[in-house]
């Protein structure tokens, strides 16, 4: 059988790894609109967690198999089509994730020093569509929107002392910038409560022992949330727990010492959902945000967050969004669930079109970690394993699979990049990096990496 899968983030080669393992005789294409591999975990993880980006190193082997191959710089739905890969291939597999962002929906949004954080990651970590974000850092307060990862994330790469950063694969052009940012504030705001958090115990962590940076929380926001947290699960119990104590619990001497000398901020803020984000008197930047106090109905993870009436503004000249990530229609022969912004499947096999799936966010929604996806993945391909073998999927006609997809590509003037052609590019990241003692100095001009390679 000749499979595809359609792009090359967790999502794709773990759909991928377990096809190959599963199956001796199965050959697995990859396809990604980027030269390079490696979807979030090369620009979405934070820089400085690079232990999570360990999974590489299984990614590469699989990508080495003689029954896989890599194609960079190819898009779906624009170079090639859904309808001529499922011609190619016994089956397709589509794992692009989530390539936009939730937006607000509110008056303001669209003012300057308003950025949604997929945007203000993808600068930092050199998504090349980002590379030119080119932030306003010259406001002392920055207020992020959401209380996930990703917005403790941002949150921790604003207030990081700079040598912290200088040691991570952080773009060169985005260490510049935070050299010269005067934020010293940051506040997280979220229209929930302590109990809803999204995120974990190990982020809330880093950022309570951030060199450099006190943690502010009100106390009235824990007090007697002890109780309420008696039975919860132990990730939840635990995490609020470490809130309690932090917002809570007096520092000792030197610790109360070490705080108060800390030159920048960070507080968590509940039960706020934003209305409008201000202009100043010209009407072009952001001044601060109006929020709506709210109230829970409910309780646990599914409690509401209802309108009080009352309102409040924030001043603040930065503010980002992490509300979420959004997946956008590929083709239009994929059926497209707008409201859920998923594939309609069922355990990866999309509805109606046979011989077609897919795995990760574009399946289940932008929600988990690298492990959640693993899991997802390793479903979806679970579920091609059985077509395949009660002959749901027809492999008794041959297909051509790249075969046929080249010189489709070829007419239209498209080169792919090989796997080889990435660890060139990924062989000088690393020298450049060495050079300035980092991992790695990412290329964030995607021309420049097709040079690099002899495009």
């Amino acid at each position: 059988p000749r499979l595809c899968v359609v792009g090359s983030g967790p999502a794709g080669f773990y759909t991928a790894q377990h096809i190959l393992k599963h199956h001796g005789g199965a050959q697995v294409d990859i396809y990604e609109k980027l030269p390079v591999p490696f979807g979030l975990v090369r620009f979405g993880v934070a820089p400085d967690h690079p232990e999570v980006k360990n999974v590489i190193n299984a990614f590469t082997q699989t990508a080495r198999s003689e029954r896989c191959a890599y194609y960079g710089n190819v898009t779906v739905g624009r170079d090639v089509t859904v309808a001529e890969l499922r011609q190619a291939y016994h089956a397709v597999v589509l794992s692009y994730g989530a390539e936009d962002n939730r937006v607000l929906g509110i008056p303001g949004e669209n003012l300057s020093g308003v950025y949604s954080a997929r945007a203000f990651v993808g600068w930092y970590n050199g998504l090349p569509e980002n590379r030119d974000l080119n932030p306003d850092l010259s406001c002392e307060t920055a207020l992020i929107l959401g209380h996930g990862n990703v917005a403790l994330d941002i949150a921790r790469i604003l207030l990081s002392p700079l040598c912290l950063l200088r040691k991570t694969d952080i773009t060169d052009c985005s260490l510049a910038a935070l050299a010269c940012s005067k934020v010293k504030r940051v506040w997280l705001v979220g229209r929930r409560g302590p109990l809803q958090v999204a995120f974990t115990i190990k982020e809330l962590r880093e950022m309570i022992n951030l060199p450099g940076a006190r943690p502010v929380l009100n106390p009235d926001d824990f007090t007697g949330l002890e109780d309420a947290v008696k039975d919860a699960p132990r990730p939840r119990k635990r995490l609020t727990e470490l809130m309690i104590k932090t917002a809570l619990e007096k520092p000792g001497e030197k610790a109360a010492a070490v705080q108060a000398a800390a030159p920048r901020e960070w507080r968590l803020k509940f039960q706020r959902s934003p209305q409008e984000v201000l202009p100043t008197a010209d009407g072009r930047r952001a001044r601060g945000i109006r929020m709506a106090l709210t109230c829970l109905e409910g309780s646990g993870d599914s409690a509401k967050a209802i309108p009080t009436g009352e309102v409040e503004e924030l001043e603040c000249g930065l503010v980002l969004s992490s509300i979420g990530y959004r997946s956008l229609p590929l083709d239009p022969v994929v059926p497209f669930d707008t409201q859920r912004g998923v594939i309609p499947n069922s355990s990866g096999r999309v509805e109606g079109v046979p011989g077609l799936y897919c795995s990760g966010w574009v399946k289940r929604g932008p929600t988990g970690v690298i492990i959640t996806t693993m899991n997802d993945s390793f479903d979806t391909a679970q579920s091609v394993l059985e077509d395949l073998q009660v002959g749901v999927l027809d492999v008794s006609a041959s297909r051509e699979g790249f075969g046929a997809v080249e010189s489709i590509l070829r007419s239209r003037g498209v080169r792919p990049v090989s796997f080889s052609d990435w660890e060139k590019i990924d062989a000088a990241e690393v020298a450049r990096g060495k050079a300035a003692g980092k991992p790695r100095e990412k290329i964030v001009d995607p021309q420049e990496m097709l040079r690099l390679i002899g495009h």
